[in-house]
């Protein structure tokens, strides 16, 4: 059986797995918009809370060991439209519309540079792909 996303498959707080990492759960923050995935951090469950309470993505800086509201000094805001949560329920994607570059760099997402593979994967003759 196949779920897709939909308000009928959804969870309560109190069934997020913070345990496994510590308190900690990670979130992929997602563009609504490009679909492109702008960062990844953390939040513990007062992040959380603070998140679904304004609508504005918080998260728990596990360096500075302190909550932020993500773009707070820099005016780099994300707005969460949903929080969708994984089958394990111990990792999320917050879908957001990103004011700004989503990366400290300056970058769109924090994700642009591409590590290469060192080998090239010999094609299965019986996979579908190409």
């Amino acid at each position: 059986m196949s779920l897709e996303p939909s308000p009928l498959n959804s969870i309560a707080p109190d069934q997020l797995d913070f345990e496994k990492q510590g308190g900690l759960l990670p979130v992929v923050a997602q563009s609504v918009e490009t679909n492109e995935v702008l960062m990844l951090a953390y939040v513990n469950r007062e992040a959380l809370e603070k998140t679904r309470e304004s609508g504005w993505a918080h998260y728990w800086s596990r360096s500075r060991q302190a909550f932020w509201k993500k773009g707070e000094s820099s005016g780099n805001v994300q707005q969460v439209e949903a929080i969708w949560v994984d089958c394990d329920a111990d990792t999320l994607v917050y879908r957001v519309r990103q004011q700004g570059p989503a990366c400290h760099t300056g970058a769109r997402t924090c994700f642009f540079r591409e590590l290469p593979l060192s080998g090239a994967c010999s094609p299965d003759p019986a996979s579908p792909l190409p």
